[in-house]
């Protein structure tokens, strides 16, 4: 049973889990899993009864209400309840991630990986549950969100590490929904990574109004969407534990840090986000939300290049970008002569600018490259 196919308040739920979530555990070492009222009547396997350990609150108008009520329950009993039930609106059972199997870098923190079913986003993905972070997989392409989550789940041993979700970056609603589905299956938000993205090659003169338009629309405003909806979570979890640290991070791209030649609408939206990393970092630290943009080279394994028909070999090469090139390996040899290092980006130096960003506690507002020495910053 789905809880979003229930009647309840989901905006409550979605205040409630993450200051539980931080009022549990100051450190962020729970998740919290959110049953609606009418799923507990209806599946058998969840209706589990009140317990001696749990924190009953009835007339809760907001948060506050429930934050109250716990701090209550932890100074009568000595110790914090393992379920919340709430009047009217159901039961928030939590775990300790704390006494959980799982080892790694990143154990107790919940993250979203937008455009995670394939390429950059399934490789940072795997990196990071490998660490034992819980992942959220979303893509526009649920079947291939779906088949990364199982692969993900199997590689820990079957255990409920990564969700997948269906999300249109491009669409509010749809990015709505997809943190508010994540905060009531995992209790709360800790890393954005803001990874989906389109690119579309053409001269200025042969790109097409609407394809300029598609491409700022998912690699712009969709970054926009994302951190607005992102940080709404991470601000609840800041004020129920100041001091607490959440991450917003953008894979922006070296044509973020430098033009790129009949590449404008690529290189354009990858400017803005930067812009927007800088202005989200300036607003956003005082929830204690750092904000980061990760620009890297070019992976040049992965299908983003490599696709035989949609490619960026395929279309530099139709496109003329790189001039005298008559094959696709023609292209590929002019873009890793390109690079000091002699090679492209892969998944792994990716990976590890994002363990960086998550770890480093001061740093805020950044466009760290990851280019081989391609772009260097001065």
């Amino acid at each position: 049973m789905n809880n979003n196919e229930l009647n309840f308040d989901m905006e409550l739920a979605c205040s409630i889990a993450p200051a539980i979530r931080m009022l549990y555990s100051s450190n962020g070492m729970a998740t919290v899993r959110f049953f609606s009222d009418e799923l507990l009547a209806k599946d058998d396997e969840v209706n589990e009864s009140i317990t001696a350990n749990t924190l009953v609150v009835d007339d809760v108008a907001s948060v506050d209400d429930v934050a109250s009520a716990f701090e209550a329950y932890k100074a009568e009993n000595g110790r914090v309840p393992e379920k919340v039930a709430v009047g009217g609106l159901g039961q928030f059972h939590i775990c300790d991630e704390a006494e959980s199997v799982n080892t790694g870098r990143l154990v107790g923190k919940i993250i979203i990986v937008t455009g995670g079913a394939q390429g950059f986003g399934k490789g940072i993905a795997e990196s990071l549950v490998a660490e034992g972070a819980r992942v959220v997989v979303a893509d526009l392409n649920l079947d291939g969100a779906m088949a990364c989550a199982k692969e993900l789940n199997e590689s820990r041993g079957g255990s409920q590490m990564a969700l997948p979700m269906e999300v249109d970056v491009s669409n509010e609603e749809s990015v709505k929904l997809m943190v508010q589905k994540t905060i009531l299956w995992f209790g709360g938000l800790d890393v954005l990574v803001s990874n989906a993205g389109v690119l579309v090659a053409g001269s200025v003169s042969d790109l097409t109004k609407k394809n300029f338009e598609f491409v700022t629309t998912v690699n712009y405003t969709g970054y926009f969407l994302c951190t607005k909806y992102a940080s709404e979570p991470m601000k609840i979890q800041s004020k129920y534990s100041p001091g607490y640290l959440t991450d917003i991070i953008e894979i922006n791209s070296k044509s973020g840090l430098e033009g790129s030649n009949k590449n404008s609408a690529y290189a354009g939206s990858k400017f803005g986000g930067i812009g927007l990393t800088q202005s989200f970092a300036m607003e956003l630290i005082e929830y204690g939300i750092k904000v980061n943009a990760i620009c890297p080279g070019n992976l040049l394994d992965g299908p983003l290049w490599s696709d035989p028909e949609r490619g960026l070999f395929k279309q530099y090469l139709d496109s003329g970008k790189v001039t005298g090139a008559k094959t696709i390996e023609d292209v590929r040899a002019f873009y890793e002569a390109k690079v000091p290092m002699g090679r492209g980006c892969t998944i792994t130096d990716v990976a590890r600018a994002i363990f960086y960003v998550v770890e480093q506690q001061y740093e805020t507002g950044q466009a760290i490259p990851v280019t081989g020495g391609q772009v260097m910053l001065r």
